[in-house]
């Protein structure tokens, strides 16, 4: 499960029956021929893949502002209503977040200046995922964090036969244009552009493992925000935990999807057991238990430790990309905490306020790679890029230096260029 060694002094109550990591479906040669594609063959192949995947392909990829509307007119207005205080709570934290990135200057030796811009990238694609249910939320998490970035176009994906309410979604977080296509050929055709859809500077937003496989074979030519697995969530807890409310937590996310990988980490053996039967009895009257037994059985665990230091190092090993933190003192044991996706601290800050509405984003990273990288946010859509610019005496500084290093390296070219300038200056 994971690529570091585990404390030995860990007991594991429940280990997971199969690996996360090694579960992934044989899709590469599929998603390499479907690149290859739409490549190729533009919107031609984009239609064949629709159909043989999705089942179906709209008479024209493009969503049009009048069905956008039509789309609009027919959520109901409770969806609607929840879907705008969605957008405010992300949009508000969004434009905190762009507040924080300042640009810079600085002379940082006599007449050398250097210094950074921030500038929103020119178009970006934003995959949203269809699944098993209307995710509301997903279309609202990549599309308005753009918008508030200042990115120039924002172009919305998702699959034929989402639920008529995700056009809407897309249509409120800002979208600027919303195609029908799903899957691998939607990632392609993002990054390659066809004849329809125009070739975007970045791709964001979640998706199965054939999406998630695309994005990592266009990477290069185009950005990606990250590649992520299957949805995790462990939560910390001493003997102050809450088992109902923790197994409720757990089996939330395992609802997900089959592979959603679910633990508790704790240092009271009372509350991991309570945990357990918790979960059995739970699972007997939650309508989604098809899913979230199979995802408890195969990835879930229950992992108790001898200690608070134990249990913070072995969290810091598994970097879940949701971390719920139920102890005596959260925001102390919060202060400890190195590697998650996000932080949730305090029995009252469940995922699913995360997942779906109070402003954080709930893209993030998954398979321990929280412990180099956070989620989607305000900064994924903008580049930092440095400048320099020198006077005379800049010249006089940076010059002697210049040419010996490269004298010294055997780059005559090099030395030559940094020489030219210090000459024409004394000359």
């Amino acid at each position: 499960m994971t690529r570091l060694p585990i404390p030995d002094t860990i007991t594991f109550l429940k280990s997971p029956a199969r690996d996360a990591a090694a579960d992934g479906a044989p899709v590469e040669r599929l998603v390499a021929e479907i690149i290859a594609a739409v490549r190729s063959r533009g919107d031609e192949a984009v239609r064949e893949f629709s159909t043989r995947f999705d089942g179906s392909c709209p008479e024209t990829l493009e969503v049009s502002m009048a069905e956008r509307e039509a789309a609009l007119d027919r959520l109901d207005p409770q969806t609607r209503a929840d879907t705008e205080f969605a957008i405010e709570n992300v949009r508000v934290f969004a434009q905190a977040q762009l507040g924080t990135l300042s640009e810079l200057e600085i002379e940082i030796r006599p007449g050398v200046h250097l210094g950074h811009r921030n500038i929103p990238l020119e178009r970006v694609g934003c995959y949203v995922p269809g699944g098993r249910y209307p995710l509301l939320s997903a279309p609202i998490m990549s599309i308005v964090p753009a918008k508030v970035a200042g990115v120039g176009e924002v172009i919305a994906c998702l699959p034929p036969n989402a639920h008529e309410a995700m056009v809407a979604g897309c249509h409120l977080s800002g979208a600027d244009r919303i195609f029908r296509i799903g899957g691998a050929q939607a990632i392609g055709a993002m990054a390659l552009g066809t004849g329809t859809m125009p070739a975007v500077d970045k791709i964001v937003g979640p998706g199965n493992a054939f999406v998630n496989e695309a994005k990592r074979q266009v990477f290069g030519p185009v950005g990606i925000d990250q590649l992520a697995g299957p949805s995790e969530i462990f939560v910390l807890a001493d003997s102050s935990g809450d088992a109902e409310m923790i197994a409720t937590d757990l089996l939330a996310q395992a609802e997900h999807d089959t592979r959603t990988r679910v633990g508790l980490i704790t240092t009271d053996e009372a509350l991991a057991r309570a945990v357990l039967e918790q979960i059995d009895l739970q699972l007997h009257t939650l309508s989604t238990a098809a899913t979230a037994r199979e995802a408890w059985a195969s990835y879930g665990e229950i992992a108790l430790c001898p200690d608070e230091a134990t249990m913070i190092a072995y969290s810091d090993i598994v970097a879940a990309e949701h971390l719920q933190v139920h102890t005596v003192d959260p925001k102390a044991m919060a202060a400890r905490l190195s590697h998650y996706g996000s932080l949730f601290i305090g029995q009252n800050a469940s995922v699913v306020y995360s997942d779906k509405c109070c402003g954080t984003n709930h893209t993030l990273p998954t398979m321990g790679a929280g412990r180099y990288t956070g989620g989607l946010w305000v900064g994924t859509y903008i580049k930092t890029v440095t400048h320099q610019w020198m006077d005379a005496e800049g010249v006089h500084q940076v010059a002697p230096p210049a040419t010996r290093q490269s004298a010294s390296e055997g780059l005559e070219g090099h030395r030559r260029a940094a020489q030219l300038r210090l000459d024409r200056l004394q000359a």
